[in-house]
């Protein structure tokens, strides 16, 4: 069987682009063909389609031509399509499926009516809720073609059903066990590394992966880090339109090489992350993996995730996190860090890719139960649609 991802979500280094790799790397020993439809895509089983910058999207690109990215999927003729974004490629993708008579998949890697209220001002302004309702409405009414949305988190799953979307399942990310792992943990590579970027070796390194966006909240992770004092860094790894800033504060571009991100992770102090409109979280994921403890934000999937095995924070206070950090720093909790890797082990990714691609394998002979009927046409686009 043929599975086609699509997705604009692809240029940057993050958790998405992880994630469409991984579904490439593992498909093929279940015994699945995989093709990659995405802007920048020029890899084996990966086709590049027409696209433009996003301006300080931190490295992400627009799909305008809709009808172009409808004859792209249809000529790689899937068994099933997936779309990982909301955009201008689900639109083309609910074409393509109803053209080839094949299923279609949405999964939710970003919550769009949080990210909409955010961008609209935030802090429960008129605008930013009415920005909320209108991402919610096209949700709604975009997802509703699908047949079957797929969710990383129980509170993305509940929130869009709670929200009318009855046909959704919670279906987690996963992690490359065979490359995060404790055993990536190299000290002396440590003290290298740190020495080479101008800090001392003795420096406590306290990583941050992941993009640099404002709902990110890395100004409080920087203040944060700047309360405990000389000594200790934060080395924020990635790209986008708001890196964090001050003088104990490292900004190094994306790593996009798994054993290289592994080795960081592994041989961290902690690893920190503020965010708390996270669908998941798998850049915690993985330092989960590699025994490294956990510092982040206690809302939305990233709390979810990491409740249990790391310290989860509501506070908004650069204080509040300053004591965690230094708590996990000098006094990592050995229990912890077990039920961590315990929590990674059940994410490993041969052990979901296995329930994903039977959801497929359900969607795909439903379809093929039935006579085919006409090709309609096109899905009409709704007139409000938030981008991000």
């Amino acid at each position: 069987m043929h599975l086609l991802d699509a997705s604009m979500l692809w240029g940057s280094a993050g958790g998405i682009r992880r994630v469409l790799q991984a579904k490439q790397h593992w498909l093929p020993s279940f015994g699945w063909r995989h093709t990659l439809l995405a802007p920048g895509a020029r890899s084996d089983g990966a086709v590049d389609i027409a696209s433009l910058p996003l301006p300080g999207s931190g490295g992400y690109r627009v799909v305008w031509r809709r009808g172009a990215a409808v004859k792209a999927l249809e000529r790689l003729q899937p068994d099933v399509i997936e779309v990982a974004d909301p955009y201008t490629m689900a639109w083309a993708g609910l074409d393509a499926a109803r053209r080839l008579q094949v299923p279609v998949v949405a999964y939710c890697h970003s919550h769009l009516p949080t990210l909409a209220a955010l961008l609209a001002g935030g802090n429960g302004h008129t605008l930013s809720r009415w920005a909320e309702r209108a991402a919610r409405a096209y949700l709604q009414r975009l997802y509703g073609h699908f047949d079957h949305v797929l969710a990383p988190s129980r509170w993305v799953a509940e929130d869009l059903r709670a929200h009318g979307l009855a046909h959704v399942e919670y279906q987690p990310l996963g992690v490359d066990r065979t490359q995060f792992a404790p055993v990536r943990r190299d000290m002396r590579w440590r003290e290298r590394w740190l020495r080479g970027h101008g800090l001392d070796a003795r420096s406590h390194l306290l990583l941050y992966v992941g993009r640099f966006a404002p709902e990110k909240n890395l100004d409080l992770l920087a203040r944060a880090v700047g309360l405990l004092g000389p000594g200790h860094v934060l080395v924020a790894l990635g790209s986008g339109p708001r890196p964090p800033r001050g003088d104990q504060v490292l900004v190094l571009p994306a790593e996009k090489r798994p054993a290289k991100l592994a080795r960081i992770m592994a041989s961290s102090d902690v690893f920190v992350h503020a965010g708390d409109r996270e669908t998941f979280g798998l850049a915690a994921l993985e330092a989960m993996a590699c025994g490294t403890p956990l510092v982040t934000s206690a809302r939305c999937g990233l709390g979810e995730l990491v409740r249990g095995v790391g310290t989860t924070l509501g506070s908004a206070q650069p204080r509040v996190w300053a004591e965690a950090m230094v708590e996990q720093i000098h006094c990592p909790s050995e229990s912890a860090r077990k039920a961590g890797l315990q929590r990674a082990r059940a994410h490993d990714w041969p052990r979901l890719i296995a329930p994903w691609l039977e959801r497929y394998r359900v969607q795909i002979e439903a379809r093929r139960g039935h006579r085919p009927a006409p090709v309609p046409a096109a899905v009409e686009r709704p007139s409000v649609v938030a981008l991000r």
